[in-house]
């Protein structure tokens, strides 16, 4: 199955310029969506993976897909504010001021094996930021996962020089 088919591409938006990649249809989907997911599975669950680790908002979507078929926790990464309990943070720049992440103190130790979920690689920022706060917090990263990386961004580029492994199951 061809995951990149299902994904849309929408010319100008959010503005000008901009080629989005739109995830819905792959989404609604079910044998897409099924397909995405086990492949995500088959790839780690032979690796002692404990947690899988979602970025707000969309890696949501793949990363509590992700565990409930692999049979292990899941941990959100949010935007501040969002998480009742002690929470670890971290900071990252974005192209016109900056933003944060959050988790929870107690849900990722030192014991934990995790794999990191985003719907999207483009910039790297978001994703270079939740590695550093998951290593502040002692986890190995067994790899950070993608549904679609942008070629023509730096993100990829980026991880590979911080020698942070990653898998994408598209590229445009």
């Amino acid at each position: 199955m061809q995951i990149e088919s299902y994904i849309r591409a929408i010319p100008d938006y959010p503005k000008p310029g901009i080629l989005f990649r739109d995830i819905t249809p792959l989404l609604a989907d079910g044998e897409a969506f099924r397909h995405t997911i086990n492949v995500l599975a088959d790839r780690y669950r032979e690796l002692g993976v404990t947690k899988i680790v979602g970025i707000e908002a969309r890696g949501f979507i793949f990363a509590t897909a992700l565990a409930y078929a692999m049979g292990i926790g899941f941990v959100p990464l949010r935007k501040p504010g969002k998480l009742p309990r002690k929470t670890v943070s971290q900071t990252y720049a974005l192209e016109y001021g900056e933003d944060k992440l959050e988790l929870h103190a107690d849900d990722i130790t030192a014991a934990d094996k995790v794999v990191v979920v985003d719907d999207l690689l483009a910039t790297g920022g978001t994703i270079l930021a939740a590695v550093e706060m998951l290593k502040k917090q002692q986890a190995t990263i067994v790899e950070c996962a993608f549904i679609i990386t942008l070629a023509d961004l730096p993100g990829a580029q980026r991880l590979q020089q911080a020698k942070i492994p990653y898998y994408t199951l598209c590229s445009f």
